[in-house]
C-alpha cells in the first residue's frame, strides 16, 4: 500500500466509472474529495489503469483551479474577493485569519493541515458582502472580528473533538 493513498480506495473510484479515460475529470474529482488533494503518486497510478498518460492526466489537474497538488485543511476557508465583497472590505478578513493561524504571504495551509484560507473571485453571493465560507458553508455580513470568533469557534469544535 503506498504511503499517501490508498490504492484501494482509487482503484474503487476508477472502477465506479467503468475504466473510461473520458471520466478522467471525475475520477480526480473523487479522488481529492477523499484525500482533500490530489497526492503526485496518484497521477501513475491512474495513468496505469486508464492507459492514458500521466502527462495528459497531471494536464487536466493543473488546467482546473478547483484541484489541488497541495495539501489542504480539514477546514476550508474561502473569502470571497469579488467586486461587492472587496467593497465592503474582504481583504482585513483575509489579513485577520492568516495572521491568528500564523500563514505567511505564500502559505495557505497551516502545518497542522487543520486550516487552509483562499481567496476566490466570486461566491455568487453579492448581496452578503463580504462572505466567506467554511468547507461550503456561507457566512455572511463577515468582519474581521466576526472572522476570528468563526476561527475559535472551529479550534474549540476541534479540542472538543479530539
Amino acid at each position: 500500500m503506498n504511503d499517501v493513498y490508498d490504492t484501494n480506495t482509487v482503484d474503487a473510484i476508477i472502477d465506479k466509472y467503468e475504466k473510461s479515460a473520458s471520466s478522467i475529470i471525475s475520477i480526480l474529482q473523487e479522488v481529492q474529495e477523499q484525500y482533500r488533494y490530489l497526492p503526485k503518486e496518484v497521477f501513475t497510478h491512474i495513468s496505469n489503469r486508464l492507459n492514458v498518460s500521466r502527462a495528459r492526466i497531471y494536464s487536466i489537474a493543473t488546467f482546473y483551479e478547483n484541484f489541488s497538488l497541495e495539501p489542504k485543511g480539514k477546514y476550508l476557508i474561502k473569502v470571497c474577493d469579488g467586486t461587492a465583497c472587496h467593497i465592503r472590505k474582504s481583504i482585513p478578513i483575509l489579513d485577520r485569519l492568516k495572521r491568528e493561524l500564523g500563514l505567511g504571504s505564500e502559505q495557505k495551509t497551516t502545518e497542522d493541515l487543520l486550516f487552509t484560507v483562499e481567496t476566490v473571485a466570486c461566491l455568487g453571493a453579492c448581496s452578503l458582502a463580504p462572505i466567506v465560507t467554511v468547507n461550503e458553508k456561507v457566512y455572511a455580513a463577515v468582519t474581521p472580528n466576526s472572522a476570528s470568533e468563526l476561527l475559535e469557534n472551529l479550534k474549540k469544535e476541534e479540542s472538543d473533538n479530539a
